[in-house]
């Protein structure tokens, strides 16, 4: 899709990844409708694109159903006036590195709500409202294919949003909407707590700087890549996984100590 003066809504536009895709598929030539929960930070974020008279703030609470229907009662008022909404970016989302004998069942529930109820909710809605051609797009996680210790229902909510997006990716075949899959690896964000980055250079795996994923999801939408797996050897694994589980898991296992330390430290604060 070219996304020049193309209307594009934008989940968690305020997060780490989301500020960074928001400027650049500004600097593309979207017109973005920021979504997120804080209206000043959408303000700022909003003034500091290119163009930003072209984009507009919406809050909404994606945790709250009125969040839900604010969208989309805006969407469909949207399209009866003639305003066209070529594509929905899923990118709100929440993890926390933890055993999941430490896990609150409220905390568990929210998370798998707002990474895959929420992305499922959303893209029905815009079955309602979507001019064709129009793009779907959820962003998941490498760890959506490979089960690693300390996220289990983080993998869980992801591994549910890759298997979703594909089948109503096929589900829609031919009907103009296409459905795409974006599986960054670890990324400096602050949704990765000083532990979790700590862990991260201790094991040394590789963090993305979030300019770079997002350029990657512009590179998606350009060529409506249906699933994208990001960085080395992380795509690597998620092959591996799929043909030769014992392998990953062999090597997941070599860091078990490793990883038990860290969730120690993080259990305790």
């Amino acid at each position: 899709m070219d996304i020049k003066d193309k209307s594009l809504i934008l989940t968690g536009a305020c997060g780490g990844i989301g500020s960074e895709i928001a400027r650049v598929l500004a600097d593309a030539g979207a017109h973005l409708i920021l979504v997120g929960r804080n209206i000043s930070k959408l303000r700022a974020l909003q003034l500091s694109l290119s163009e930003p008279s072209t984009h507009q703030a919406l809050v909404a609470d994606l945790n709250t159903q009125q969040g839900l229907d604010t969208i989309h009662h805006s969407c469909s008022q949207w399209q009866a006036d003639g305003r066209a909404i070529h594509g929905l970016i899923n990118i709100a989302g929440s993890n926390r590195f933890s055993s999941l004998l430490e896990r609150k069942s409220d905390s568990i529930r929210d998370e798998i709500h707002l990474n895959l109820t929420v992305p499922i909710l959303l893209s029905q809605q815009a079955l309602h409202w979507m001019a064709r051609p129009g793009l779907i797009v959820n962003i998941g996680s490498t760890f959506s294919a490979i089960g690693y210790p300390g996220y289990t229902t983080y993998c869980a909510s992801k591994a549910g949003l890759h298997r979703f997006s594909e089948a109503l990716d096929r589900e829609l075949d031919g009907t103009g909407i296409r459905v795409l899959y974006l599986a960054p690896r670890a990324t400096d964000t602050t949704l990765n707590s000083a532990i979790v980055t700590e862990l991260n250079h201790h094991l040394g795996n590789q963090i993305d700087d979030p300019r770079w994923v997002a350029n990657q999801l512009l590179l998606s939408l350009r060529n409506e890549t249906p699933v994208r797996w990001l960085g080395w050897p992380e795509k690597l694994w998620v092959r591996v996984n799929q043909i030769l589980p014992a392998a990953v898991a062999g090597a997941i296992r070599k860091q078990s100590a490793t990883i038990r330390q860290f969730l120690n430290k993080a259990e305790v604060l």
